[in-house]
Parts: C-alpha cells; sequence; structure tokens
C-alpha cells in the first residue's frame, strides 16, 4: 500500500515558515498539514486562512487543512479560498456532519473528517462516500508532542474496514504522535497518510527525518 506523508507546520518555526516547508519538500513531503486551532474546540490557538494562503504562495505541495474548531461551517469558504486542498472538520464540532462535507467538496477541496480518540468509527459508517479522507486522531488534539496512543491502531484498521467496505477510495489519515518507530505499523493496520510534527520539525534535518519517515513506514 503507498504512503503520503503530510509533516505538521505546528511544530515547524513559525518565523520561518517558509524555509521550513522548503526544507520537506526536497525531504520528499507529499503534503503539508495545517493544524488549524481556536483555543474553544481544543486548548490551543494557531493560525488562520491569512498563513494559509501565504503558504500556498511558497509551497507547490498541497495544503491538508485541519480544522480543530467550533463551527467550522462558518470558514470552509475562507479556507478553500485561501488555498486549502483538503479541509477536514471534527464529527464532534459538527451540528451536521453530511451538509458540511457536501459543502467542502461544492467548494473545491476534499472533504475529511476526523475523530477525537474517544469517538468510534461507527459515528460515520452512514457517511462513507461522502468523504475523500478520514482523519484518526492518535492523540488528544490541541497540542504536539503527544505519545501515540496505543490502542488507536485497532481504530485505523476499523477505519480500514469501513472504506474498504464501502468500496470508496478514501484515505485513512493518521495524527499525533507518528514516527519512524510506529509508522510501519501505522501503514500495516491501513494508514495512508501519516501526518508527523514534532518528529520531523523537531530535529535538525527536517529534510532527512522526511526520508526517514518515508522509509520506515515502507513507503513506495
Amino acid at each position: 500500500m503507498s504512503v503520503r506523508i503530510a509533516p505538521s507546520i505546528l511544530a515547524s518555526d513559525f518565523a520561518r515558515l517558509a524555509d521550513e516547508v522548503a526544507k520537506v519538500e526536497r525531504g520528499g513531503a507529499d503534503l503539508v498539514h495545517v493544524d488549524v486551532m481556536d483555543g474553544h474546540f481544543v486548548p490551543n490557538i494557531t493560525i488562520g486562512p491569512p498563513v494559509v494562503k501565504a503558504l500556498k504562495r511558497v509551497t507547490t505541495l498541497p495544503l491538508d487543512v485541519h480544522l480543530m474548531i467550533s463551527d467550522p461551517d462558518r470558514y470552509l469558504e475562507a479556507f478553500v479560498e485561501a488555498g486549502a486542498a483538503i479541509v477536514t472538520v471534527h464529527v464532534e464540532a459538527c451540528k451536521h456532519l453530511h451538509r458540511t462535507l457536501t459543502r467542502i467538496r461544492q467548494l473545491g477541496a476534499k472533504a475529511g473528517v476526523s475523530l477525537n480518540p474517544a469517538t468510534p468509527v461507527e459515528v460515520v459508517k452512514d457517511l462513507a462516500g461522502e468523504f475523500d479522507l478520514l482523519l484518526i486522531m492518535s492523540v488528544n488534539p490541541g497540542f504536539g508532542g503527544q505519545h501515540f496512543i496505543t490502542h488507536s491502531l485497532e481504530k485505523i484498521r476499523q477505519a480500514r474496514s469501513l472504506v474498504t467496505a464501502a468500496g470508496v477510495a478514501a484515505d485513512v489519515e493518521v495524527d499525533g504522535g507518528v514516527d519512524t518507530t510506529n509508522a510501519a505499523a501505522l501503514v500495516e493496520s491501513g494508514a495512508t497518510i501519516l501526518v508527523a510534527g514534532v518528529s520531523v520539525f523537531g530535529t535538525p534535518d527536517p529534510a532527512e527525518a522526511t526520508r526517514r519517515l518515508r522509509a520506515a513506514a515502507g513507503a513506495r
């Protein structure tokens, strides 16, 4: 199974963001993962559409925008207009998830749905086919550098089974505590996109860290 690497800028040096993204591009990253937090849905505040727009100007990599915010529907258009190729929302934050996913696609982006560690995969069973990406959070969202929650491997397997049974081509993405020690197990469990923050940007050489993560995952 092929896998894509999506370094998360949450762990990067924001004062040198263009340079940081260029480093992972040189390392062969496939996507740039952008964590958007509002200090309400999660206990942290990060960035908004202006930074996404700035990133779009300095990279050709698709921007994988993960909205960890309350009432994401208010901001879908702004993030897509800013350059998001993928917009992922949390099932826990959406009152009408089907409507939200439909709107993301109507705006021209791929639609993703994310599940917190305590949220079972079954909650999105009836929406298979309505999303392009199913993101399994393997830490509690809000801060980088947390330890991988081990039972997330079973949850990734469940997500892959759900997508396969539905006969759709959705990616299964995993975010939280991803590094070279667990990359292979994540891919074996069914993940097709690995989000990595500290294990890439927290190293002296993010380009080499990106290459090592791909090699550890056995990526083709």
